[in-house]
């Protein structure tokens, strides 16, 4: 429904310029979303690998309507989720709102435990992203590239 398909990531480079794998979504901005999801849990995961000193967590906040995420969507989806979404939100099983998510990002936030390189779901329990999310080797390369596309501005 939402239109998008996972993340399409070719490389740091290749997201500048909004290119992505074939086959991704029809939304405009659905691939680079789903992909920039994905390489800041791959952050995350590197990171945590990297600094175990340092507490590196993500964190899924939920469905949270009302934030505007298909503002560039056609039409019909528009009117879609403003009319019949957002009124069944309540019965929608990710649903949340910005209030319950701040209290769950500030529990994880303030838990004293040394719980690194964790991905939380949107009542703040441990869950898996994608299998490539996972490997070592996938989180290492967007790591490297995108500290390597930093090097190269210039401020």
């Amino acid at each position: 429904m939402s239109g998008f398909r996972g993340a399409r990531y070719i490389s740091a480079e290749a997201s500048t310029r909004g290119d992505w794998k074939p086959g991704g979504s029809k939304l405009p901005g659905g691939d680079a979303y789903a992909t920039s999801k994905q390489c800041n849990l791959a952050t995350v995961l590197a990171f945590a690998r990297e600094t175990p000193r340092l507490r590196f967590n993500a964190i899924e906040p939920g469905f949270a309507p009302g934030t505007d995420l298909g503002r560039d969507a056609g039409l019909f989806l528009r009117l879609l989720s403003k009319y019949v979404l957002s009124p069944l939100a309540p019965l929608i099983k990710y649903r949340t709102n910005p209030g319950t998510a701040a209290r769950m990002i500030t529990r994880i936030l303030t838990d004293e435990s040394d719980t690194t390189g964790v991905y939380y779901d949107e009542k703040g329990r441990p869950m898996r992203g994608s299998a490539q999310v996972h490997d070592p080797a996938f989180n290492a390369r967007v790591v490297a590239e995108t500290r390597a596309l930093l090097g190269t501005v210039h401020v």
